[in-house]
């Protein structure tokens, strides 16, 4: 498959609707009692320089639903419409949650960079940076690290077109916004940020 047989904005709206499906299933089970029991943080409390390596707000609690409600949004996303017909990628259903799995692993992923960070820059987990620069640069990160690691996912799949990265990235923050604001007024999340 080559990346001029498939159309970019099949792809992103494909990938959009994916996630908004894995989102609404990640904040409910966030603001679950039961996801609180497995906030188990993912650096297991391991410091570089003394700072924590991801601070205590990257749990396992956030990746035991997000992977496989991913996985499994591919795969409704994929059985509602033929999708291949648009241009999107030619794959089974199986094929499409595998690729779900990678994509909400690679989502997931993305925002540890970012975390380590700010953790060394000695920025609270959940907090906001601070300064003129600093507040908005971390706001925008903060909003684009998950699209980037899940394309950069799936980029190891199959063939991404630019215009979906840009598609994605263009609409993927202010979603991602409103799913950090969702899961904060269901109580999964200490602030909306």
């Amino acid at each position: 498959m080559r990346t001029a047989e498939l159309d970019p904005a099949a792809c992103a709206m494909f990938l959009i609707a994916a996630f908004m499906l894995a989102g609404v299933c990640q904040a409910w089970w966030l603001a679950s009692s039961a996801s609180r029991r497995l906030a188990w943080p993912l650096d297991a409390g391991l410091t570089v320089r003394g700072r924590r390596l991801f601070g205590a707000n990257k749990t396992v609690r956030g990746v035991i639903v997000m992977v496989p409600a991913t996985g499994a949004a591919f795969m409704t996303t994929a059985a509602v419409a033929p999708w291949e017909t648009f241009g999107v990628w030619p794959l089974s259903i199986a094929g499409y949650g595998a690729l779900g799995v990678l994509a909400g692993a690679g989502f997931m992923a993305g925002e540890l960079p970012n975390s380590f960070l700010k953790r060394q820059l000695a920025i609270a987990p959940g907090a906001p940076a601070r300064g003129p620069i600093g507040r908005p640069l971390f706001f925008l990160i903060d909003r684009m690290d998950s699209a980037l690691g899940m394309l950069a996912a799936l980029a190891i799949a199959v063939p991404v077109p630019i215009a979906t990265v840009v598609a994605v990235l263009a609409i993927g923050p202010a979603i991602h916004g409103l799913f950090s604001l969702l899961t904060f007024r269901l109580g999964g999340k200490a602030r909306a940020a």
